[in-house]
């Protein structure tokens, strides 16, 4: 497990349309997603101890943002052939266990995890109404473990501004992870 960071945020970039699977069985697409006043877009998986460390903060956060227009899709990109607990069956036993207020997709050729640029898990995009990055940071000070119970929301607050404003914060501490687990070429 190699804990990566991910990069500043690059204003204004716009998000990659998708078409993927979803643990409901349908096909998903970026249109799909989006909310009203934005989305945000999440690379996770099921064996990361830090996306585990934050799980139910996660779900509170994204089931919160959906009051302000803002909805969620979290992206699962990781090689499953080499990390078991990740396979798409694990996929749908944690969004039902978890009650996702959210789309979980599998990105099996890991060309959307590429297009965007993520590097670990978790790996947040947080999108304006027009689809213009404006969040690349952290859900909030957790790691390995969970912060402490009054722990700054950054990821909540940062998208509330971005529906509120159209325009997310210019500090922001990036998010912490385990790289996105790469097929062999």
């Amino acid at each position: 497990m190699v804990r990566m960071e991910t990069p500043i945020c690059d204003f204004g970039q716009a998000a990659i349309d998708f078409e993927l699977l979803g643990v409901d069985g349908r096909r998903w697409n970026l249109q799909e997603c989006r909310g009203e006043n934005g989305l945000l877009v999440m690379f996770i998986c099921n064996h990361c101890p830090y996306v585990k460390a934050i799980r139910d903060r996660l779900v509170r956060d994204t089931r919160e943002l959906l009051d302000y227009g803002i909805k969620s899709v979290a992206i699962m990109a990781n090689d499953t052939a080499e990390y078991e607990e990740d396979s798409f069956e694990n996929m749908q036993r944690i969004a039902a266990e978890l009650d996702f207020p959210f789309p979980y997709l599998y990105d099996e050729s890991q060309a959307i995890a590429q297009a965007y640029g993520a590097v670990c898990t978790p790996d947040f995009f947080g999108y304006n109404q027009d689809l213009q990055l404006q969040y690349r940071g952290r859900l909030d000070a957790s790691r390995k473990e969970a912060a402490p119970e009054d722990a700054r929301r950054e990821l909540f607050e940062a998208m509330v501004q971005v529906a509120r404003t159209g325009q997310g914060p210019q500090q922001q501490v990036p998010s912490m992870g385990c790289s996105i687990k790469w097929k062999a070429a």
